[in-house]
């Protein structure tokens, strides 16, 4: 079982899911795919607030890849709410 901080939202496990089956992805890629089913810009503030607690990191030009602690937090290895942020 996953164990997300008070910080997180559904949005962020749908992005961690999609990076991690995706390899790098953008905002509106993600947005596009039907798959993270929220607008870009929103996908684009939740990018962000994982970057902060490093579950993904930006390469770039709006490019996020999942992070090895995102990959973790997926296989239930990590509790989010012991991640400590920017």
């Amino acid at each position: 079982m996953r164990y997300s901080a008070n910080w997180m939202v559904l949005a962020d496990e749908r992005i961690l899911e999609y990076l991690s089956q995706t390899e790098t992805s953008t905002p509106k890629k993600m947005a596009d795919s039907g798959d993270v089913r929220y607008s870009r810009q929103y996908i684009g503030e939740r990018c962000r607030k994982l970057e902060d607690y490093r579950l993904v990191q930006h390469l770039g030009n709006g490019v996020y890849r999942i992070t090895e602690k995102g990959e973790q937090y997926l296989a239930s290895e990590i509790d989010a709410a012991d991640l400590e942020g920017k």
